[in-house]
């Protein structure tokens, strides 16, 4: 059986901030079997992850492409591998079979065709939506429960700051520290963002970082005895801020940077002082340095989901045509929670 299969690429690398003209959506015929005796696995996709650091990808040039094996440059042309959930069509590979759902690295696009060594496994819903295994249960809520509880070492009463907080990540890391008995204030983008972290996620306090137009004094007001734990999800002038109001052993996770991601001028020019007389502790880290706190993860998360302790944020778009302007909407403010794109109905 042969079907048409549209797929995302890239035309060229960009260095700026992404714009429609950057994609383009590519076709081939793609026949929906595999060579006996091969180890390849054809997947129709059924939903995928759009997350910024794709963007470094594909950059001419980022130090991240040479740092970890999921961030290799992406060519112009070619498919662009992300996290996804499918279902198996054909399989050469015994661990596989027709119609078994699978969880892994797929393609931006409606098949994808895996050959050689590929991240894939079977797939266990769990009785949840299949979405929630590409974001709150999958690398978005590994990160923050692991960027959290293993780096930040939290303790029941500490003053958390989250930014980004109504993210894909943020808005999880605002959740466990309130379970955990702590002050968590958040900055969104938007007034109905801040509403959703005050009055549906729980957070003591949320501002839009928009109107603020002296971040260092705004973290000021919010937190007048200073911040034990700063959750970092944009860098830039915020991670400055963050730094001046820092408590006395203050910890400083550092998750993504994606204020620096489209302009470079952005980086943090840090206050060091603050760092050495403070003993500021900060750290970066990625998801996949907590593959091994992965099956506690996801026993407590899921807990949490099914006694209504924890809420999953989602913003899904549908089709291969919606997955440029998706991705592009990240650096514009335009998703809530976390960001996926459904391709084809299970």
């Amino acid at each position: 059986m042969e079907v048409t299969n549209r797929y995302i690429t890239i035309k060229a690398h960009t260095d700026g901030k992404p714009v429609e003209s950057d994609f383009e959506i590519k076709s081939e015929t793609l026949v929906l079997s595999v060579q006996p005796g091969s180890n390849d696995v054809v997947v129709k996709n059924l939903c995928v992850s759009i997350d910024p650091y794709q963007l470094n990808r594909m950059k001419s040039f980022s130090s991240s492409q040479k740092a970890s094996s999921f961030a290799v440059a992406i060519a112009p042309g070619e498919a662009i591998d992300a996290y996804g959930v499918g279902k198996v069509v054909a399989s050469g590979n015994s661990e596989f079979e027709k119609d078994d759902l699978v969880v892994g690295l797929i393609t931006w696009g409606e098949y994808s065709v895996l050959k050689g060594e590929y991240m894939l496994r079977k797939l266990d819903p769990l009785g949840f939506p299949l979405s929630y295994h590409v974001g709150i249960l999958a690398f978005s809520g590994l990160s923050a429960y692991g960027g959290f509880f293993e780096i930040c070492k939290p303790k029941k009463g500490e003053k958390v700051f989250v930014s980004a907080a109504s993210g894909s990540i943020g808005n999880l890391v605002g959740q466990y520290a309130k379970q955990l008995g702590c002050y968590v204030v958040g900055c969104a983008g938007s007034k109905e963002k801040v509403a959703l972290l005050k009055e549906k996620l729980g957070f003591d306090d949320a501002f839009n970082y928009k109107e603020e137009t002296d971040l260092k004094s705004a973290l000021g007001r919010y937190f007048p005895d200073g911040i034990d734990i700063y959750f970092d999800n944009v860098g830039g002038e915020m991670l400055e801020a963050a730094v001046v109001n820092m408590n006395a052993f203050g910890r400083i996770v550092v998750c993504g940077v994606i204020s620096e991601y489209t302009d470079a001028g952005k980086r943090a020019a840090l206050n060091m002082l603050d760092v050495v007389y403070k003993r500021i502790t900060i750290r970066g880290f990625l998801a996949a340095d907590f593959m091994n706190i992965y099956a506690d993860f996801l026993s407590t998360t899921t807990d949490h989901l099914r006694m209504g302790k924890l809420q999953a944020i989602e913003d899904i778009s549908d089709g291969v045509e919606s997955i440029s302007s998706s991705f592009i909407g990240l650096f514009n403010g335009g998703n809530t929670g976390k960001k996926l794109v459904k391709l084809a109905d299970e």
